[in-house]
């Protein structure tokens, strides 16, 4: 496995916990969902597949409802997923 398909494979993962966290509201639970897809789509290049999700995780982590360590965990995925490199 790549080191490119190790960092989605971890942030798809920790995407499944935040969409299965019953403490998370409804909305973010969507997009994490989303985002989630996003990821596991291979049709796409991995860094298209990344700028795309970091830019819909920009947007939940601005969310006032979000908890504060469901902020956390994206602002890790967002940070593992800007190491995906566009020649990569």
């Amino acid at each position: 496995m790549s080191n490119v398909e190790a960092v989605i494979k971890q942030c798809v993962d920790v995407l499944s916990r935040i969409k299965d966290d019953d403490t998370v509201p409804r909305n973010i639970r969507r997009s994490a969902d989303s985002v989630k897809n996003i990821l596991l789509n291979t049709k796409e290049s991995p860094a298209v597949r990344a700028a795309s999700s970091i830019s819909i995780l920009d947007e939940i982590s601005n969310d006032p409802n979000i908890p504060l360590h469901t902020r956390t965990l994206i602002w890790n995925i967002a940070s593992q997923l800007e190491t995906i490199s566009v020649d990569g």
